[in-house]
């Protein structure tokens, strides 16, 4: 088993991640239906058929273990949240990935060819910039950065 780090996600924006979440979720339905239906469509593009299977195949489950602290602090209507996770120092190298992918998504969400989606929403790419930025920070060995001031280091 390999060793695992802790990560810990500070004040995290409870509001600015469910709408984050919502529009990923919104992608993911739209690439599941391209992956139904991709060799029917010889229109849609071969990269974002293997873009819809590698974000869906490797990276649906990236955040399960916070799923129900993150429900919970929503119901609530808590409006930031401290999360803790153990992931093996590869996730690293994961997060570059999964921000790369994300990144090309978009490309083809404001192109607006083959996907409906609209584009990520400033504050949501910036939540997942930051978010992401924070597994690759703390397994190379550098402290939290909380929500509020990475937010205050990168203005719109």
């Amino acid at each position: 088993m390999p060793q695992l780090t802790e990560v810990r996600i500070l004040s995290l924006p409870v509001p600015i991640r469910e709408r984050a979440r919502e529009h990923g979720d919104g992608m993911m339905r739209e690439f599941a239906l391209i992956q139904l239906s991709g060799s029917d469509h010889p229109g849609v593009p071969r990269r974002l058929l293997e873009l819809a299977d590698e974000l869906k195949d490797r990276f649906s489950g990236f955040t399960e273990g916070s799923d129900a602290e993150l429900v919970a602090a929503s119901a609530s209507g808590a409006t930031e949240i401290d999360l803790v996770y153990k992931v093996p120092a590869d996730v690293s190298d994961a997060c570059v990935r999964l921000g790369l992918l994300l990144d090309e998504a978009d490309g083809y969400c404001q192109a607006g060819d083959h996907l409906l989606t609209l584009v990520t929403p400033p504050e949501a790419r910036a939540f997942r910039t930051w978010f992401l930025e924070e597994f690759v920070r703390q397994v190379a060995g550098e402290d939290p950065l909380p929500w509020p001031a990475w937010r205050s280091a990168h203005p719109d």
